[in-house]
């Protein structure tokens, strides 16, 4: 885990995706309103986070490595709030993408007794957050001095097939390319070094429907995604039931849970993507990659509202199994 932790410091890590401004409203609920069946919330506080891909980021810099993110963030307060976040933690964000015209995405949950009582999301139509040719190319120059690139994906319309193959093409196979992904989107990806999704997302990805209570049918999954998409790892989160990694169409691993308390999954998949990659563009095999993510996310989920794991926490779980 040590030297793991020391080859990561000094990445360079470039995220591309939707980035997000998460915040939150806490507070308590005892009544219920005269006005309709609700219950009326005493704010106590409010909080802000990086969410999306600026979430990813995080995780990053928290791991020790660097990082730049590349996605619209409006000229709006919400915007300036989440390039604020972003700076205090020495994460650059190129200024062409702090643009006028486009609204920040934000989602603001409201929290009573560390419980999600609802979420309220702003944000413009999917295709005000598309990437045009001379924005793919300045993506393409940012990315020629990285040591990996990770592809968020909420399905917010940042990401095309345009400026993945544009991406793949320029680096001809010599840079490491992640994606944690959003099928719905149907964009096509071919040939990535990295594929991180759930267990809702990999069926989607596969083609397959199963029927609640029915068990995951992993090896016809994974083969299935191979065929379609080929990915150099694949790595399935499965919730309570831990992660499969697999490589060439087969299940290589299947690694359980580390989550000793489940208080919030917000974030956990950008925790996994962020680990992954950093370990695997440090040198790691994937076998061990994946131990170091489901460690990361275990510690992440144990806690409330969108979070990052420290290197002192996973030495810390580390040295207590």
């Amino acid at each position: 885990m040590k030297s793991l932790l020391d080859n990561i410091v000094g990445q360079r890590i470039l995220v591309v995706g939707d980035l997000m401004l998460d915040r939150y409203t806490w507070g308590d609920a005892s009544r219920i309103s005269p006005e309709a069946p609700v219950p009326v919330v005493d704010v106590s506080r409010e909080s802000c986070v990086a969410g999306g891909a600026a979430n990813v980021a995080l995780n990053l810099r928290t791991l020790g490595a660097e990082a730049e993110v590349c996605g619209w963030v409006g000229q709006d307060a919400a915007g300036t709030e989440l390039v604020e976040l972003l700076s205090k933690t020495n994460i650059d964000i190129d200024p062409v993408f702090h643009a006028h015209g486009k609204i920040t995405i934000v989602k603001s949950r409201i929290m009573v007794r560390n419980q999600q009582l609802c979420r309220l999301d702003r944000e413009d139509v999917p295709a005000g957050y598309a990437l045009n040719s001379e924005d793919i190319a300045r993506v393409v120059e940012l990315a020629g001095r990285a040591d990996a690139v990770i592809f968020s994906d909420y399905g917010k319309g940042t990401l095309s097939e345009e400026l993945v193959n544009a991406l793949g093409c320029s680096q001809n196979g010599h840079l490491l390319l992640a994606m944690d992904p959003k099928p719905r989107r149907r964009i096509a990806h071919h040939g990535l070094s990295l594929l991180t999704p759930n267990r809702s997302e990999a069926l989607q990805l596969a083609g397959l429907e199963i029927m609640r209570g029915d068990p995951f049918p992993e090896t016809e999954v994974c083969r299935r995604i191979y065929e379609t998409y080929q990915p150099e790892n694949l790595v399935i989160t499965m919730g309570g039931d831990g992660m499969l990694v697999s490589r060439a169409g087969e299940v290589s691993l299947r690694i359980p849970t580390m989550a000793r308390e489940v208080f919030d999954v917000s974030g956990a998949g950008d925790t996994v993507v962020a680990a992954l990659t950093l370990a695997l563009s440090s040198g790691a095999e994937i076998e061990k990659a994946a131990r170091f993510a489901n460690l990361a996310a275990g510690i992440v989920v144990g806690k409330v509202g969108t979070a990052t794991v420290s290197p002192s926490e996973l030495l810390s779980l580390g040295e207590s199994l």
